[in-house]
């Protein structure tokens, strides 16, 4: 079905590509094409991609199956200290969405997660992306809610959302 590699600093093309395909469709309907371009070179520039890989703990793995990456995620175990692990990036190409691959990734986050001794996943999800929905669906549940001011005067309006894994 799909296989798991761990992204190195040259899967960096392969991780931008993905982002550029799925952010517009995913936000294009709750944000303006201004924040997603800003967000997009925010988080997803080479140089941001490499401070996550090399000085922010951020482990990248990558969905892949027929040799074709489908989606990526990243993580960090024990996030600020505590027996969590932080889900920060999941995206899936638009064509692949509904496949099992977000799933896939999740069980292998928890999985690893297991292993360093942590007992809940963290992620942040904007409010109004769909993609709530099917986080509820895996077992995640919301906790809080938080706007994060990012610059240029936009903010990220999301939930908080917790999966235990023990």
């Amino acid at each position: 079905m799909y296989t798991i590699k761990k992204a190195t600093v040259a899967d960096i093309l392969t991780i931008q590509h993905i982002a550029q395909q799925t952010w517009y469709p995913t936000f294009s309907a709750i944000l303006n094409p201004q924040q997603i371009a800003y967000m997009l070179d925010m988080m997803y520039s080479a140089t941001a991609l490499e401070e996550q890989m090399q000085n922010k703990g951020h482990v990248f793995v990558l969905a892949q199956n027929d040799n074709k990456t489908l989606a990526y995620l990243s993580y960090e175990l024990h996030y600020m200290g505590k027996t969590a692990t932080k889900i920060h990036k999941l995206y899936a190409l638009p064509n692949t969405q509904g496949k099992g691959v977000g799933r896939y990734l999740i069980a292998h986050v928890i999985s690893e997660a297991q292993k360093a001794g942590d007992t809940a996943l963290l992620l942040n999800v904007n409010r109004y992306n769909a993609a709530v929905g099917f986080y509820e669906k895996v077992g995640f549940r919301i906790i809080a809610q938080e706007d994060i001011a990012i610059g240029e005067g936009y903010l990220m309006e999301d939930f908080v959302m917790q999966k235990d894994i023990v």
